[in-house]
């Protein structure tokens, strides 16, 4: 793999081979807790310049994993995320900034629980191989900002997330 840039077009999400992971506390910020959600499916659309490009993703609110039964029963629930209701998760970037070091970010708004909040991606990675991108960027996220406020103090307001997303290609590019 390279770190070149891409070329500019539309990306699929490989949802297989790609992944959302979190952490975030609980007990009172006592422990620990890492878990997961899976993509149902986005794109990466790739734009000269790159500040044009736009990323859409949509995750499986019910596919939250932490390997604990009880615990994953209860954020799934009315009580927390209510998967019955809002089954989606959904981020849609405004562009793509690079700060002065060349780093880039992804502004964006994301919706869970029925509410849209801004939150920002940083990419932390960025790999190219043929007509296959890899990106992987990180954000956090104030539960809070999405209604889901209750069990204040035993679940973590903020949740850390890693989404490694591979694309490829489905465009023959600029003619």
């Amino acid at each position: 793999m390279t770190t070149a840039t891409p070329a500019p077009g539309q990306y699929a999400i490989d949802v297989p081979r790609s992944e959302i992971t979190f952490t975030t506390t609980h007990m009172f910020g006592l422990g620990t807790v890492r878990g997961s959600f899976r993509l149902r499916g986005g794109t990466v659309s790739l734009a000269e310049p790159l500040t044009g490009s736009r990323v859409d993703a949509v995750a499986d609110a019910a596919s939250f994993d932490t390997g604990n039964t009880n615990r994953d029963r209860q954020v799934l629930s009315k009580t927390l995320l209510d998967t019955t209701g809002y089954p989606d998760i959904e981020f849609t970037s405004t562009g793509a900034e690079q700060d002065e070091a060349g780093a880039w970010a992804l502004p964006g708004q994301l919706t869970a629980h029925g509410v849209r909040a801004p939150v920002t991606f940083t990419v932390a990675r960025a790999e190219v191989d043929g007509d296959e991108i890899t990106v992987e960027a990180t954000a956090t996220v104030d539960r809070y900002s999405h209604g889901v406020t209750k069990l204040k103090g035993m679940a973590g307001r903020r949740l850390r997330l890693t989404a490694t997303v591979r694309a490829r290609r489905t465009d023959s590019g600029p003619a």
